[in-house]
């Protein structure tokens, strides 16, 4: 079996990136990333995930982004938007896919993985200019310029599955892949037991994303 490193956030997105990973035949080492979050009970969701998908194991590493703010995702003095946004939202937390690309590199190298895989979507994405997809082909050029293995000749494969996918695809997808959405959180500011906001952009994203899809909604939602 092939090894790779998957980017596990607790979401709907990643639970599919990492079920399509398994089905591709990969051995999967999940990667999670304690970044400071207010929602970090997402946290206990990746793990969950990443057991019931059957990954090899799975790491949570802890970079402190809520150092340097400037996100309502790491700054509570930042409220998280609760209508439909426009450009790039306070949502949008700074260099966040460059740092978890940057850490799953560094364990893929470890584990002479060559194959990692993240849950980016450039269709229903939010406006998130690390979603796109000339983002992660520079990543992957970059990749292969700074480390050992690159420039000894292998190369790192970035593998965005889902890049092209409206939420209703991505959740089809996963659902013929036996993924248990019910066990995933997407919410921006859940509460502590886990339950939706219901209200945030995320949240409205997987709402309609269910609707279109035409699959009931197993998410918890606060009264």
């Amino acid at each position: 079996m092939t090894r790779a490193v998957v980017l596990v956030s607790g979401g709907l997105d990643s639970a599919t990136a990492l079920a399509i990973a398994r089905n591709q035949g990969f051995d999967c080492y999940a990667l999670s990333v304690a970044y400071g979050q207010r929602h970090d009970v997402e946290l206990d969701a990746a793990k969950t995930i990443a057991k019931a998908q059957g990954a090899c194991e799975h790491r949570v590493v802890t970079v402190d982004l809520s150092s340097f703010g400037g996100s309502a995702l790491t700054d509570p003095d930042i409220a998280v938007p609760e209508v439909p946004t426009s450009g790039i939202p306070i949502t949008y937390v700074p260099a966040r896919n460059t740092v978890f690309l940057s850490l799953a590199l560094a364990w893929a190298e470890t584990l002479g993985a060559r194959d990692i895989f993240i849950g980016v979507n450039a269709v229903d994405y939010s406006g998130y200019p690390d979603c796109r997809p000339a983002f992660v082909e520079a990543f992957t050029e970059l990749a292969n310029l700074a480390t050992r293995t690159g420039v000894e000749g292998e190369r790192f494969v970035i593998h965005t599955p889902l890049i092209d996918l409206s939420k209703a695809e991505i959740i089809q997808r996963g659902i013929a892949l036996g993924v248990d959405y019910g066990k995933t959180i997407s919410c921006y500011q859940p509460d502590k037991d886990g339950r939706a906001c219901g209200k945030c952009d995320s949240c409205r994203i997987r709402r309609e994303g269910f609707a279109s899809a035409g699959v009931p909604d197993a998410t918890e939602y606060q009264a």
